[in-house]
């Protein structure tokens, strides 16, 4: 499916979008995965004693299978929903970034659903952040069973977790030996695997809808599980924890940074 020019995108208003506007948005390219199971180490960290310990593997079945964006969403898409006034601006480093052939890069968990609600909204069907385990059963041979450092293991400070998971992450992400290759390629650059997904196993971290759990397994069954929703799963070469990246510290939320590089996105169809 081929995407209509940049300009083209730009011109259409996201507060005008009726039915006829809507038509001439270029939809995602999908890739339609069948019905199947997939089976990972559910994300966040387990406990008992007091101690991290290894989580047992979990299955999820996907009874009617996942429709997921074929490449990550591009520059010149979310540049698309900047000029809409519905997606921030990025940082800096990224501000005039307008590739349609390279992904989107910088981007935080916000800026991903709001980029999610835009094209929801201009083309009227439903598009999200994917769930952790609907990535796994998207990336398939491209997912590797990795997880980072939990708190007990991290030199960071353990008050901190938003700088502690961000500095985890940029260390990981050099992982694999000198010379890791972490350049923003363009669509394809990854190779592509057995489901025709691209660049699963890439340089962009992609967002997922997941929040960080902590489970203490020797704990009463309505305490064992709680959840963080300011450190948020991207999934890649391995998983990571990131915060919710806020720019402004004004909104009254804790702000720690930019984003790093090489976070994208790439979004599911809700279908039915």
């Amino acid at each position: 499916m081929r995407f209509l020019p940049l300009a083209a995108i730009l011109s259409l208003s996201l507060t005008a979008c009726g039915p006829a506007d809507r038509a001439r948005l270029a939809l995602p390219d999908l890739t339609r995965l069948p019905p199947g199971v997939a089976t990972h180490q559910p994300p966040g960290e387990a406990l008992r004693n007091g101690y991290p310990v290894s989580q047992a593997p979990v299955t999820t079945r996907h009874a009617r299978g996942v429709a997921i964006m074929t490449r990550q969403v591009s520059q010149a898409e979310y540049a698309a929903c900047v000029a809409a006034a519905a997606c921030k601006p990025l940082d800096a480093a990224h501000r005039q970034d307008a590739s349609p052939d390279l992904p989107a890069t910088g981007i935080s968990w916000s800026d991903a659903t709001a980029y999610a609600a835009w094209l929801s909204g201009s083309t009227g069907q439903r598009y999200r952040l994917p769930r952790y385990a609907e990535w796994v059963y998207a990336a398939g041979e491209a997912y590797r069973e990795e997880t980072l450092p939990g708190p007990q293991d991290s030199g960071q400070d353990a008050g901190d977790p938003a700088q502690r998971w961000l500095a985890e992450y940029e260390q990981q992400s050099r992982r694999g030996g000198e010379g890791a290759d972490t350049a923003v390629r363009p669509f394809g650059g990854y190779g592509v695997n057995a489901a025709g997904l691209q660049d699963m196993a890439g340089s962009v971290w992609e967002w997922t809808s997941d929040c960080h759990s902590r489970r203490v397994l020797d704990a009463p069954a309505d305490a064992a599980l709680s959840r963080n929703c300011g450190i948020r799963v991207a999934a890649g070469r391995h998983i990571a924890y990131l915060p919710d990246f806020i720019r402004d510290p004004k909104s009254g939320a804790c702000s720690v940074g930019v984003p790093p590089a090489n976070l994208g996105l790439r979004l599911v169809l809700e279908e039915g």
